[in-house]
């Protein structure tokens, strides 16, 4: 690719498509995230040949960023609840809280290990001159 041709690609769409932090190309996943399957990580970006898994147990460290989503979403949720239906009633607030928290958890899942990937992963860094230029198709 000449510079000329070169266009560097923004983060948060790659964040939101969950795309490979170095091309911001390859999907990191193989499939989408509500599917009977289950979801599926790839073992490397196909575009660039960037392994995800960059240690044994990588990933063990991603269930801290679920756990930050979970608590956001239920103090949240709580909260929403609370001012929308002033209720008391605990029963309520279980109902709510976990029906929704058991609806986002592939979504949770998904984007526990994209931001990983994307933000917390020191010495990982955006390429603009990787990639496969088919946007990860």
């Amino acid at each position: 690719m000449e510079t000329g041709e070169m266009k560097k690609k923004k983060m948060w769409p790659a964040i939101v498509h969950a795309r490979c932090p170095r091309c911001r190309e390859g999907k990191i996943f193989a499939n989408a995230p509500y599917s009977f399957g289950g979801q599926k990580i790839l073992k490397e970006c196909p575009c660039c040949g960037l392994v995800y898994e960059r240690e044994p147990g990588y990933f063990y460290a991603a269930m801290y960023v679920g756990y930050a989503f979970i608590v956001a979403e239920l103090v949240t949720l709580a909260v929403g609840t609370y001012i929308l239906t002033g209720s008391e009633n605990p029963w309520l607030y279980v109902l709510i809280l976990l029906s929704v928290v058991a609806a986002l958890a592939p979504l949770n899942y998904r984007y526990s290990r994209v931001l990983l990937l994307h933000w917390f992963t020191p010495g990982l860094r955006y390429n603009p001159r990787l990639g496969c230029g088919m946007d990860g198709k």
